[in-house]
């Protein structure tokens, strides 16, 4: 399983809109991979968020999916800077 982790930052006369835009990019997300994200703040700078992605099977799919509804919900005009994507692997260690 695969397990995906953005991370952006976002102004902050944006939030409310941009919240509403990701959970809306995320409620489509769930409905057509069956993976459900999470929107997280940084502790101490709430303007750093996060979107978590986690046990996503068809990675290639998922990617293509993600990409699809971030263009649909038009999120980068409240992105301040890069977006990061980060993809780990459950540990195959030990």
């Amino acid at each position: 399983m695969k397990h995906y982790y953005i991370y952006y930052r976002v102004t902050e006369r944006d939030w409310l809109e941009a919240a509403t835009q990701v959970r809306g990019l995320q409620a489509r997300l769930a409905c057509r991979t069956g993976v459900r994200g999470r929107l997280l703040q940084k502790d101490g700078e709430p303007g750093l968020w996060m979107e978590v992605y986690e046990g996503v099977g068809d990675a290639a799919g998922f990617e293509r999916l993600l990409a699809q509804a971030f263009d649909e919900f038009d999120l980068a005009p409240y992105i301040d800077g890069p977006r990061r994507l980060e993809c780990f692997d459950d540990a195959a260690i030990g």
